[in-house]
């Protein structure tokens, strides 16, 4: 409830946007987070998202509020392992240049021209994805050695159609959670209700918990054969547009959608594919394990608000 009045309260706030102040809306352990925080992430997130113009404002700043949140955290249990929030320079255009290119930049120049559309810095977007990335860090050093991965078994499937059609998904996700398997149809039809009202990427934005959310669901082209079994069933027989059966992952439940498929003939390289197709898979685990301790640790903060 008190959550749902500091909402409203910023939707006023927000409405008054010539005289903002500063209110302190969270306190999670020794960080607070105020409205022109919140306001900051709602330009933030529209940057990555246009799609998101189209949604109620409460409901993006409900978004924002959550993502902000989120973000706060990770920076609180990061700097216990790491001294400064920094990342090399070259792993830092790197990053960047992902994020420009999705929103089909030329180059960092025309970004920063960009953000200025949205009252942000350069120096405001490098902090935050800084934070993703020592998140991400943290993440494979507690996690890496408790993934698993059947090489034998990739490689069998991947060496069934080395000479063969190549087919690549463009693929969009939405991983949500549920309290029992018996909420899943009904999760799911909202969510596609959703889908119908206001596009996948929005609908990505409102009830997504993956860091992909933050960008509509978009996770890219990925080749067929860097899937795993459960999820190239389900989208095996789907068309461009079309969306995914739910995908029950140990972690919560995943849908699909087909942005665009290529297919070319061509004798595949096992040894770049099964490469490929490894890395997909420890990252998709690494994910779950990124839920898994964000809740954990969520859980033992002092929060106010």
């Amino acid at each position: 409830m008190k959550n749902y009045l500091s909402i409203l309260i910023l939707c006023l706030i927000f409405n008054k946007v010539h005289s903002i102040e500063a209110k302190i809306i969270h306190k999670i352990q020794n960080q607070i987070i105020t409205s022109i925080d919140i306001k900051n992430e709602f330009k933030y997130l529209v940057a990555l998202n246009n799609n998101l113009k189209e949604l109620e404002k409460e409901k993006i700043l409900r978004i924002s509020n959550e993502s902000i949140i989120k973000e706060k955290i990770k920076k609180i249990e990061i700097l216990k392992y790491f001294k400064k929030l920094n990342i090399n320079d070259e792993y830092l255009s790197l990053l960047l240049k992902n994020i420009y290119t999705t929103l089909n930049l030329k180059s960092l120049n025309d970004f920063e021209l960009y953000l200025k559309d949205y009252n942000l810095t350069l120096e405001e977007v490098e902090k935050k994805i800084t934070i993703d990335a020592l998140w991400s860090q943290l993440i494979i050093k507690k996690y890496n050695s408790q993934v698993t991965i059947n090489k034998k078994q990739i490689k069998k499937e991947i060496s069934k159609n080395s000479n063969t059609e190549s087919v690549k998904y463009k693929l969009s996700e939405i991983i949500f959670e549920i309290e029992n398997k018996e909420e899943i149809e009904k999760k799911y039809k909202e969510i596609i209700e959703s889908i119908k009202e206001t596009g996948f990427e929005n609908t990505a934005a409102i009830y997504s918990f993956s860091e992909s959310a933050k960008t509509g669901g978009d996770i890219g082209w990925i080749n067929k054969n860097s899937l795993n079994k459960k999820i190239k069933e389900n989208i095996n027989n789907l068309k461009i547009d079309e969306i995914s059966n739910p995908i029950i992952l140990s972690n919560g439940v995943l849908i699909l959608k087909i942005e665009n498929i290529k297919k070319s003939k061509i004798t595949i390289d096992i040894e770049g594919e099964l490469k490929k197709a490894i890395n997909y898979e420890r990252n998709r685990q690494l994910k779950q394990f990124s839920k898994i301790y964000y809740k954990k640790i969520k859980k033992n903060l002092e929060f106010d608000g």
